[in-house]
């Protein structure tokens, strides 16, 4: 299954009032990343909030020949496809970006919107539920971040993503068993069929397993 790790940055907290400026996207197939990535900055044609800034690190003199938002709108909608989209306080994202297709008149997103947030608070009552305090929880390596970055946020993301879901791990062992069962039944297909031998085990045999099974306190084969 396709999906994609979305973040974005804004000049400010109010979708009505502000614009995004940063746009991040990593594509996930069945939980792994493959290399596949959307990143752009966007020219929002108004000042940032100095609040913003703090947090970002971007500037309107970095932005000021960078596309407007309808210059990367096909791009951006053709990378997300039809596929689900995962967010960290999606609400956050989706209405900026939907409030920027408002203003081309285009309609919103219909994409399936998965939030992290929810997850983890639903995964995870009483602890704490910043990207930041999931990256710690799962041991995420954070030493790469001065500023929240579009990219970077959405790669972090990714890694808790996975974490929130079962893992890495679970994901491995499924693809190997089913490879394995695979291999098996095909190898089995294949292989010529000869009548079962078996062999009972002797008299002596079963005295010296009984014999070690009443060596064992409480056991259940008795």
């Amino acid at each position: 299954m396709r999906e994609i790790i979305l973040d974005t940055e804004t000049t400010g907290l109010s979708a009505a009032d502000h614009r995004v400026i940063e746009i991040g996207a990593i594509e996930l197939v069945s939980r792994l990343p493959t290399g596949r990535t959307f990143h752009v900055y966007i020219n929002p044609q108004q000042e940032i909030d100095a609040g913003a800034t703090r947090i970002h690190g971007i500037t309107n003199d970095q932005l000021a020949d960078k596309p407007l938002f309808a210059d990367i709108a096909q791009d951006f909608l053709d990378f997300m496809a039809e596929d689900p989209l995962v967010a960290h306080n999606a609400s956050f994202d989706v209405g900026f970006l939907n409030m920027e297709m408002q203003r081309l008149d285009r309609p919103s997103l219909a994409n399936e919107i998965i939030d992290t947030l929810a997850m983890a608070r639903k995964q995870l009552p009483g602890a704490r539920h910043s990207l930041d305090a999931l990256c710690r929880r799962y041991n995420v390596d954070l030493s790469a971040r001065t500023y929240h970055g579009a990219l970077l946020d959405a790669q972090l993301l990714a890694d808790v993503y996975v974490e929130l879901t079962g893992g890495l791990q679970g994901n491995l062992i499924l693809d190997s068993l089913a490879k394995t069962t695979k291999e098996a039944a095909a190898a089995s297909a294949n292989k010529p069929s000869h009548p079962v031998k078996v062999l009972p085990a002797t008299e002596d045999e079963l005295a010296i397993h009984q014999a070690f099974i009443d060596k064992i306190r409480g056991n259940i084969w008795d």
